[in-house]
């Protein structure tokens, strides 16, 4: 099942918030990932022009998404892209204590004439910020720096 996510307006007041959940941590990173994509532009206009392949480790989950969604932002900046979609797998390092995060964007430049642009988003805040675990689900609060 495919994770969700919800904005939330009362988290903080010259920021964006939002909690994204979901039944494995492929689902909530999947969700959280859409979350900070929307944000950046209306990803039914955005072309399929551009592509790159991310690959990360971390010791944890909660620096992973962290350090995840930070590269996203980071990449729009750096090479002036906005997102169309990204698929994704996150596993636990082989003989590692760590995890692993396998991504591959695809986008486009920015477009002001023919993108849906929103937020120029400038990263990701560790206020408020958490990952948690209830049995099987996971949920994420994530405020970007708008």
């Amino acid at each position: 099942m495919p994770g969700t996510f919800r904005f939330l307006d009362d988290i903080a007041m010259a920021d964006m918030a939002f909690e994204a959940e979901g039944d494995s941590l492929a689902s909530l990173f999947d969700a959280a990932t859409q979350a900070l994509l929307q944000s950046l532009a209306d990803p039914a206009t955005v072309a399929q022009t551009w592509q790159q392949v991310v690959d990360m480790e971390e010791p944890d989950i909660d620096t992973l998404l962290f350090e995840w969604l930070n590269r996203l932002v980071y990449l729009k900046d750096a090479q002036a892209v906005v997102f169309h979609h990204a698929t994704l797998t996150v596993q636990a390092a082989p003989g590692q204590s760590a995890w692993h995060l396998h991504a591959e964007l695809v986008g486009a430049p920015v477009d002001q004439a023919t993108q849906d642009l929103r937020s120029d988003i400038k990263g990701v805040t560790k206020h408020l910020y958490a990952v948690t675990q209830t049995g099987n689900s996971w949920k994420a609060r994530v405020v970007l720096d708008v």
